[in-house]
């Protein structure tokens, strides 16, 4: 399945999409049914939202970026919202330790209430939080296992505290490392990556392989129908 996780619209580059479902097809990663597009799909986080609200699972909040902090001291909680000013709205968090077991990483807990804070889901601007976006689509896809990049080893609590609170089924995590570039940045638009040159896609594949820990598959082979049968969790987890 391939989704285009476009919410944040501002920073979404024109033409990005075509060129990911290009790279995809060249690489032979054909697709199953259509693509979802999270900028189309409005109304399934607007009903997600209702149902959080109906539960008294989120508040409106007048709190800038800047004014909430690293951590959210729960300021607008008990209604102390600034009359005339842009509302985000966040969920409610408390102070438990929301945990689980990723495959490659191991135990991973964190408590909200401490850690975050009440969190966004609906911004000031009107456009929907990744974490609510991304726990209605995969509970939408019916997706069993996220497997990811360890930048986002510490959303996964909130997104399972989402997933509780809508009554969305639980998927298994696996998180791998990050490749990154001399400086050590993540290799992304931000930090101007380039892309994949054609006609080194076997040996980018070979080295994908290589970079989360796989057996090297032997010349000859098709690299991609080999990875499906020999693919294994790193550290056995």
């Amino acid at each position: 399945m391939v989704r285009m996780e476009d919410v944040d619209e501002p920073r979404s580059v024109a033409g990005a999409d075509r060129e990911i479902l290009r790279t995809l097809e060249r690489f032979g990663l054909h697709r199953d049914g259509e693509v979802m597009v999270q900028s189309a799909r409005g109304a399934a986080y607007r009903e997600a939202l209702e149902k959080l609200e109906a539960m008294g699972a989120v508040y409106a909040c007048s709190c800038s970026r800047k004014d909430a902090g690293e951590v959210y001291a729960g300021t607008c909680r008990a209604g102390g919202k600034e009359a005339g000013k842009p509302l985000a709205w966040r969920v409610r968090v408390e102070n438990v330790e929301v945990g689980f077991d990723d495959r490659v990483c191991g135990r991973f807990e964190q408590n909200l209430a401490r850690d975050v804070g009440d969190f966004v889901v609906l911004r000031a601007d009107g456009l929907f939080a990744y974490q609510l976006a991304v726990v209605v689509d995969d509970a939408a896809q019916g997706v069993t296992d996220v497997v990811r990049g360890a930048d986002l080893l510490d959303s996964t609590p909130r997104q399972i505290w989402l997933q509780r609170l809508l009554g969305y089924a639980e998927p298994r995590y696996l998180h791998v490392p990050v490749a990154t570039n001399a400086a050590g940045e993540k290799l992304s638009k931000q930090t101007l990556a380039p892309g994949l040159e054609e006609g080194r896609e076997e040996e980018d594949l070979r080295a994908a392989l290589r970079f989360v820990g796989q057996p090297e598959a032997p010349r000859g082979v098709d690299v991609l129908g080999w990875m499906v049968e020999k693919w294994r969790v790193p550290n056995g987890l």
